[in-house]
């Protein structure tokens, strides 16, 4: 469900602040030191999870990783606050290609309200055992089941089932697996 957030309060650019700082740290230096303290924000990060350099984030305290998911190189989570009750979460043994985008903030369609500068969230769920192809981006509120293969490139608007595969943009299901 869409929860409405205010981005702009002191104590949350203060919070993107510092955890952009962790993930441009992490960029020029991906040690396992860095790595460690990128994974302390998450809400919750299982084992023998890898992330390669140049991963970004806005908050990462709703952000819930598997164990053995690999994370390719530039993965951009747009997550919101703890304060927002919406998580991003991404199951096990995953592999997530590079510049994957897992957008869980959106803002309002009419100019009009626009104006006002809210951000909602809603959840984005990734099942066990899924392969994101490089470039894929993921929409708010979208749910990918287990087994799945989404394409290189793909914008997935809709919700994928499990042991399929999808691509394009919008990802359309192409076939089971």
């Amino acid at each position: 469900m869409k929860t409405r957030f205010d981005s702009i309060t002191a104590e949350l650019i203060s919070q993107r602040k510092s955890v952009h700082e962790l993930c441009r740290q992490f960029a020029r230096s991906p040690s396992k030191g860095n790595l460690k303290r990128l994974k302390a924000l998450f809400h919750s990060c299982g084992e023998d999870v890898f992330i390669e350099y140049g991963f970004h984030m806005d908050y990462g305290d709703n952000i819930l990783i598997g164990d053995r998911t690999f994370i390719n190189a530039n993965c951009t989570i747009v997550d919101a606050a703890r304060s927002a009750p919406n998580q991003v979460n991404i199951g096990s043994d995953c592999l997530i290609g590079p510049n994957v985008q897992l957008l869980a903030v959106s803002h309002d369609m009419l100019p009009s309200d626009r104006l006002s500068k809210h951000n909602y969230v809603d959840d984005i769920f990734i099942g066990n055992n899924v392969w994101l192809g490089g470039g894929v981006t993921v929409l708010a509120g979208v749910s990918i089941a287990d087994n799945s293969v989404v394409g290189a490139g793909s914008v997935v608007t809709k919700n994928v089932e499990g042991n399929s595969f999808y691509a394009g943009n919008p990802a359309i299901k192409v076939r089971d697996l």
